[in-house]
């Protein structure tokens, strides 16, 4: 007689062994998560402090000090906090220089309005983003419709070319939105490149400024300073800028 085969139990509950294993990961893992959101307070503050501290030039060392500031040793002795820097972004130094200038020009112009009886107002200073911006308004060194500079206005200009450095700047000619055409200029932009470009002579001759650092431009009455809807807007427009050109900050 031939033996019965016997059926093996097959054991349909082994899912159950990767199922645990899977939730005990997960459960160690929320709980990693739960200690590290309670960590300890202080330690949090210490690493804050250490990290600014490390983003500060020569905050995180003394003048002698060998030991990083997160050596328990050395943490006593080292300050944390942070440095004061000279200057707080890269154009600071540059600014101060243009709020000096500014200033020493203004002493300048208020000695020369006061001898050649100049109109008030005929020199403004501003700083721009593109640097120490110096007006010269048509009212005190043009006549209406002419490139010719006013006698009376030479000595300003002389004593303003002796003020300014040997730096790049660029001198532009503006004008209002009255239409000219004349035997000498056809249209504003001949009128506003002309006066530029006698401003930009007078420097070259009476300042120390080398001719590779002088530029001239006109922009006829397409850079209005005000508007020309008024007779006093269209005054503000018609002048000639000097404009001490800020130097691009360094790349990274």
């Amino acid at each position: 007689m031939s033996r019965k085969k016997k059926h093996e139990h097959v054991n349909h509950e082994r899912w159950l062994v990767s199922y645990a294993d899977f939730i005990t990961l997960l459960f160690a893992f929320f709980v990693v998560l739960f200690a590290s959101s309670q960590s300890d307070k202080k330690k949090q503050a210490q690493v804050a402090a250490a990290m600014q501290t490390a983003f500060t030039p020569m905050g995180g060392f003394e003048q002698h000090a060998t030991t990083p500031p997160l050596d328990p040793a050395a943490a006593a002795s080292v300050v944390t906090k942070p440095a004061m820097l000279a200057m707080p972004f890269p154009q600071a130094a540059q600014m101060k220089k243009e709020e000096e200038m500014k200033e020493r020009l203004g002493k300048v112009v208020k000695a020369q309005e006061a001898k050649a009886k100049l109109p008030t107002g005929s020199v403004t200073t501003q700083i721009t983003e593109q640097g120490l911006v110096i007006s010269l308004h048509e009212a005190g060194f043009f006549p209406s419709g002419s490139a010719e500079i006013r006698r009376e206005s030479l000595a300003t200009l002389v004593a303003l070319a002796a003020t300014l450095p040997d730096a790049p700047l660029r001198v532009e000619g503006h004008t209002d939105n009255v239409p000219i055409h004349t035997q000498q200029f056809a249209s504003n932009w001949e009128l506003s490149t002309a006066r530029a470009s006698m401003i930009a002579r007078m420097l070259l001759e009476h300042g120390v400024m080398r001719p590779s650092n002088v530029s001239a431009a006109g922009y006829a009455e397409f850079h209005p300073a005000a508007s020309n809807a008024t007779a006093e807007g269209r005054t503000q427009n018609r002048r000639v800028d000097i404009i001490l050109l800020r130097a691009p900050a360094p790349s990274r």
